[in-house]
């Protein structure tokens, strides 16, 4: 079974940006890219280098010989000591994604454990538009908020 690790509000850490958590004894990246979070070991598996502090950015491509692309723009992590470059949402090389990956980890944007999830209640004696007069019926509203949604990773 996974560990569920609160790690931030989502307020917290905005589109580009990561932080670097202690989890378990591992060192953890957690990024946004465009809104949706994805962490990865803080680990290059060429040579154990601090993967997480590299910098985000994109890759290029070639579909043939001078038809050079850029692509992936802040999506892809490069390894700040030899520059080897990850997809940060799936750890996959972006040189040989089949045979060399950092360690990635689940995901999701819960509401915080603190939270008070008791739902809405009607008032007694609440008339509910059963007595309905002119053109447009009585409506009742409620104000809903989402409050402290925490960025979560799973080990």
């Amino acid at each position: 079974m996974q560990e569920r690790f609160e790690i931030c509000p989502t307020d917290e850490l905005p589109p580009g940006e990561r932080t670097i958590v202690e989890l378990r004894g591992h060192s953890i990246g957690v990024f946004n890219v465009d809104g949706e979070y994805h962490a990865l070991k803080n680990d290059c598996p060429h040579q154990r280098a601090p993967l997480c502090k590299g910098k985000v950015t994109g890759t290029t491509s070639a579909a043939e010989p001078g038809d050079v692309e850029w692509k992936d723009d802040g999506k892809i992590l490069r390894c700040p000591w030899h520059g080897w470059e990850f997809d940060i949402a799936t750890g996959e090389s972006v040189f040989n994604p089949h045979r060399v990956r950092a360690r990635s980890f689940d995901t999701a944007v819960e509401p915080s454990s603190e939270d008070d999830n008791s739902a809405a209640t009607a008032t007694d004696g609440c008339d509910c538009g059963v007595n309905i007069e002119g053109d447009e019926p009585p409506v009742d509203t409620y104000t809903v908020d989402v409050e402290d949604e925490q960025v979560v990773v799973y080990l």
